[in-house]
């Protein structure tokens, strides 16, 4: 029997492949990857006959409310398995249709571009342009209007079955903890699959475009709902941020009043006065540094280093993992269980001032100290011997932990932390 849409089983196949590789919490349904696989051919034969057929309808999204670094909470809608891969199915075949469009400068969400990249930028310009005019919106998620959406995807795509099954994504309700669903009427679930390509899209149109075309001295880089603008005087940054305030308005979307700030990019050669001189962009905070030049010199620069804010997530992390509990494991064990997240946290904050990371590698060593002297009774009372254990430990095998082989050894500045 024919099938109004046509969709490739293969399609189907390769998009689970991404789903299992990316992993993810159970949907509504509390089904998780490994439960959708002791039925694996049969669950993807029924959702690509659905979707093959037209009959599929997506089920609600399961919120959940995640802590954010700089407090409240913000909620995301998990799908469940079956779902995820129905919209890993439309992602891949719209991304190849939509990345061509997007902005150079749009780097949230898309292939071949991180948020490394966005710093790097941002780094650059700021030597370049004295001021920044730094943006949020405000619930950007949960305030995108659909129907101006759609008209985005429409202009772009004229497949019948992805445009049916995107409407039917943004329509559908997210539940609670308790059972109860609430109807979208505006907004895409934050958590969702295809949620950033759509996000992307909108903010094309709502910002990326119309920067370009109504200020198109004004350099800028975004990363999903949060980004910069540069701008070469003061009073060019109020009318950009003015400007910025009206055209998101126009958009039916709201800029976050405390979040949304001009900056002075000061350094050794801006000797200006103004209140706000530093902000943060990706975990990375911009602000006057004493740095080095390749001579040498000292100078105060306008440069990014981990934000205060992520350093204190990573300590919360490295706390929770109770290191000086786990007496009975070797430091091969630790290794093993922890050393890839701090490569992790290294290569992502330790790209710009790597040395704004030294609290970090010196919380970790804190807590292996304190693992080394549960594990031997001989240095239950004696911190400084401890100390030097750890020390001839670390120089032995550097490689047992990222921050050893960069050099940051335990030495005796943990003197009185024990």
């Amino acid at each position: 029997m024919t099938k109004p849409y046509e969709i490739s089983k293969t399609l189907v196949w390769e998009s689970y492949q991404t789903v299992k590789t990316n992993g993810g919490a159970v949907g509504v349904d509390h089904e998780s990857l490994q439960a959708f696989g002791k039925n694996l051919k049969g669950n993807l034969y029924k959702l690509w006959n659905r979707m093959s057929s037209g009959s599929y309808f997506p089920p609600p999204v399961r919120e959940v409310s995640i802590p954010k670094k700089s407090g409240g909470n913000r909620l995301f809608g998990v799908p469940t398995v079956a779902d995820r891969i129905a919209q890993t199915v439309v992602k891949k075949m719209l991304e190849p249709v939509l990345e061509p469009l997007f902005h150079q400068d749009s780097y949230g969400y898309r292939p071949r571009c991180s948020a490394l990249d966005a710093v790097a930028v941002v780094r650059q310009r700021c030597w370049k342009y004295d001021w920044v005019v730094e943006f949020d919106i405000r619930q950007f998620f949960d305030s995108i209007e659909h129907e101006l959406l759609l008209r985005a995807l429409r202009k772009h795509c004229q497949i019948a079955w992805v445009l049916l099954y995107v409407e039917r994504w943004l329509r559908a309700p997210r539940e609670n903890r308790h059972g109860m669903q609430t109807e979208r009427k505006a907004g895409t679930p934050q958590g969702g699959v295809i949620s950033p390509l759509l996000a992307n899209l909108f903010l094309h149109y709502a910002f990326d475009r119309w920067v370009s075309d109504h200020l198109p001295s004004i350099p800028f880089c975004r990363y999903a709902d949060d980004g910069v603008l540069h701008c070469k005087s003061e009073a060019q940054a109020h009318l950009v941020k003015e400007r910025l305030r009206e055209r998101f308005e126009e958009c039916g979307l709201m800029l976050h009043p405390e979040k949304t700030r001009i900056i002075y990019c000061k350094d050794i050669n801006r000797k200006d006065d103004y209140p706000v001189t530093s902000f943060t962009f990706l975990g990375y905070t911009f602000r006057p540094r004493k740095v080095k030049d390749k001579y040498g010199r000292r100078y105060v620069g306008f440069v990014p280093a981990v934000s205060q804010e992520s350093l204190k997530a990573m300590r919360q992390t490295i706390r929770g993992w109770h290191l000086q509990l786990q007496s009975a494991r070797e430091l091969a064990d630790l290794s093993r269980n922890y050393n890839a997240v701090l490569t992790g946290w290294k290569n992502y904050y330790g790209r710009f001032h790597a040395s704004a990371m030294a609290p970090v590698w010196h919380h970790v060593n804190l807590y292996l100290m304190r693992w080394l002297k549960r594990k031997h009774k001989r240095f239950v009372r004696r911190t400084k011997r401890a100390i030097k254990a750890l020390e001839r430990l670390a120089k032995a095998k550097p490689e047992a932990f990222v921050h050893w082989k960069a050099g940051y050894i335990p030495k005796g500045w943990i003197m009185g932390a024990g």
